[in-house]
């Protein structure tokens, strides 16, 4: 991987002044994407049986989706593609749709204790701040956070009547701003600190794991939070130590600092757009927001969690966490409880497709 390769921080102005970061699908990418979706309908198989030749692109597809996760590994470190034109296609479709573009980006993550593959960030009735609580199905506004995936990607079916903006800031940006004014909880970053997998961890692994909130690894700097599931992991597993004065000082500056407007920008993810993020160099939100009532109006986004063949070498300390902690592995994600050998066999055949090194190829 090119040491050339790397994000770099950016304040809120910076991403307000510079649109370099919004990118428009063109119509001859469209064209091809809805061919590809076309050959993958016909072959009637489910998502995890296709493979990239079911879903053909050539030419604008396949260039445009590439650059596009390939712009989250450096500079901005996130894009928005514009212009997916969601109101041609039933739900179904658009899933397989994405699910597609994903075959020729990298390896999907599962995403929960189901071992869901592509989930819908849609108000299901969820509750958030609970016990094994996630929030891609409340209406709930969300601790900043990042996922567990090189790539947090987002697709707006249709956005909500009012609110459920997303908010991103730039952790680079962050580790800066503590070194210059908070130096003296540096240290307190490097230290462990005990996540809960919120009971979406496979049955033969631990429901917790350790790991620094910020590591480098080849000169690669890697961020890591969620208060939430740290905080679950301080109240329900009496075997974790305790958090150390600094550690619950320095999350307090976090909780400050990330959503701070000269660091955070706020974006609408708009019908029709898929947001890309890297997990190591951006933290994520969401604002709480209102539905239609009209169930087909409902805010509705799908995500997908992967990992991609360009991604960068993650610290040593984050192995308990990742499983892999190579540049272009596959790791990350929430195994779950029902991973069969559908998604083992997706899993190899893409990390073949793509070169990646495969950890997982002797999971059972």
């Amino acid at each position: 991987m090119s040491t050339l390769a790397k994000c770099r921080p950016w304040l809120s102005a910076d991403v307000e002044n510079n649109h370099s970061w919004i990118h428009y699908i063109s119509d001859n990418a469209i064209d091809d994407i809805d061919r590809a979706l076309q050959k993958a309908k016909s072959t009637s198989k489910p998502l995890l049986e296709l493979t990239p030749d079911d879903f053909p692109l050539s030419g604008a597809g396949l260039e445009e989706i590439q650059a596009a996760y390939a712009s989250t590994q450096h500079g901005w470190g996130f894009c928005l593609l514009k212009g997916f034109p969601v109101e041609r296609y039933s739900v179904e479709d658009i899933k397989t749709l994405y699910w597609g573009l994903g075959l020729h980006a990298g390896v999907a993550r599962t995403q929960n204790k189901t071992s869901d593959i592509m989930t819908s960030v849609k108000d299901t009735g969820g509750q958030y701040k609970v016990k094994g609580g996630r929030g891609y199905n409340t209406n709930a506004g969300l601790d900043f956070h990042v996922d567990f995936c090189d790539v947090v990607s987002l697709l707006c079916i249709h956005p909500a009547k009012a609110g459920g903006t997303s908010l991103i800031t730039s952790s680079l940006a962050i580790h800066d701003e503590l070194k210059r004014t908070r130096p003296d909880l540096e240290a307190a970053l490097h230290k462990p600190f005990f996540f809960s997998l919120q009971g979406a961890g496979a049955d033969d692994e631990p429901n917790i794991y350790p790991c620094p909130l910020y590591g480098e690894a080849q000169g690669y700097p890697a961020f890591r939070t969620n208060r939430k599931n740290i905080a679950a992991a301080q109240e329900y597993f009496e075997e974790v130590p305790r958090l150390a004065a600094d550690q619950v000082e320095v999350l307090d500056w976090l909780d400050e600092a990330l959503r701070d407007p000269k660091f955070c920008f706020s974006m609408n993810i708009e019908k029709g757009d898929m947001q890309l993020l890297n997990n190591y160099t951006v933290v994520h939100s969401r604002t709480d927001f209102e539905d239609y009532e009209d169930d087909a109006r409902k805010r509705h986004l799908l995500r997908l969690w992967m990992t991609i063949p360009g991604s960068q070498p993650l610290p040593d300390s984050w192995r308990d966490a990742f499983k892999d902690t190579r540049a272009g592995a596959v790791r990350g994600g929430n195994r779950g409880k029902c991973i069969e050998s559908d998604f083992l066999d997706y899993e190899r055949r893409q990390a073949h497709y793509h070169g990646m090194h495969n950890i997982f190829s002797d999971y059972r």
